[in-house]
Order: structure tokens, then C-alpha cells, then sequence
């Protein structure tokens, strides 16, 4: 084995204390990283578990039944209904393309249906007051939807007659 001096074996001392300092120096705080990871793993367990709860109040809610408590003095009270009512079957919830009149587009096909107007039927039975007020709630120029002829198209949209309308407007 070697035989080491003085002042290597100061080197060597040295080397090895400055690498230590080196290593408290560039730690990554490894204590203070792992704080952190155990708060945010801490707080995923707690809404986990306020998710689960929520969870369990919206079951509870769903399967109770309402419960009508009539007053001792009034008539009696008519059971509620558990089911919703059929009511689609009379309601008509169809739209038609308004885009396809000549004037409308996609964009004023948006504001009627803004402004309430779905159909065809809609446009073929306003008023001389209403189309006014139309234009005036659209920003268009007074007139245009006479000058457009949207109440002629409409009706032929509505009647079907798609070829007799490509013709006389497109």
C-alpha cells in the first residue's frame, strides 16, 4: 500500500469536506418537497371523500319520495304524480331551416330563433307591424324582408315546393 503524506492526506480531507458542503448546498429540500406531496395527497383524500358524501346525498335525494302533508282542516290533498307527464306527444318541437330563405343564412337564422321564430309558419304569418318590428330588432333596413320576399319563400319552403323555390330564388 502506498504510503500517504501530510498534505495528501489534508487533500484528501478537503475534497471530502468540500463535497459535503456541495451536497447540503444543491439538496432539492427533499423535507420540504415531501410536505408538500403529503398536503396535496391529504387534500385529494378529503374531496374524495366530500365527493363521495355528495354522491350519497344526491342517491338519498333521488329515491325519496315526496311526502304531502294535508292540514287537518282542509279538503283532501290529491296524491302527486311520481311520473312526468306526456306532454312531447302534443307539443310540436320541430324547427325548420330558416337558413334557406334567401337573406337569412346561418347567422339571421340564430337571431330569429333569438327573437322566438322557428318555422316557416312563423314568417308567413306576421303582420305588416310585426315584420317592422322584426327588422328593427334585426338592425335591417326598413323593408327588407318585403324586398327579400322572405313571406314567399317561406310559404313555398313550407309547402314543399323546394324546386319552385331554388328556381325563382337562388
Amino acid at each position: 500500500m502506498p504510503e500517504f503524506t501530510t498534505n495528501q492526506w489534508a487533500i484528501l480531507f478537503l475534497v471530502l469536506v468540500l463535497g459535503w458542503l456541495l451536497g447540503l448546498i444543491s439538496r432539492s429540500g427533499g423535507k420540504k418537497w415531501k410536505r408538500a406531496y403529503e398536503a396535496e395527497r391529504d387534500a385529494r383524500i378529503d374531496e374524495q371523500r366530500a365527493l363521495e358524501t355528495a354522491h350519497a346525498r344526491i342517491v338519498e335525494l333521488e329515491n325519496a319520495r315526496p311526502v304531502v302533508v294535508a292540514p287537518a282542516a282542509a279538503a283532501p290533498v290529491a296524491p302527486v304524480a311520481t311520473t312526468p307527464l306526456e306532454t312531447t306527444s302534443k307539443l310540436d318541437l320541430t324547427r325548420d331551416d330558416l337558413s334557406r330563405i334567401r337573406g337569412v343564412g346561418t347567422a339571421g337564422q340564430r337571431r330569429l330563433n333569438d327573437e322566438g321564430i322557428y318555422r316557416y309558419a312563423d314568417i308567413t304569418g306576421m303582420t305588416t307591424e310585426e315584420e317592422a318590428a322584426l327588422e328593427r330588432k334585426l338592425g335591417a333596413d326598413e323593408g327588407y324582408i318585403e324586398q327579400e320576399r322572405w313571406r314567399e319563400q317561406a310559404a313555398l319552403l313550407a309547402d314543399g315546393r323546394d324546386e319552385d323555390h331554388r328556381t325563382l330564388y337562388r
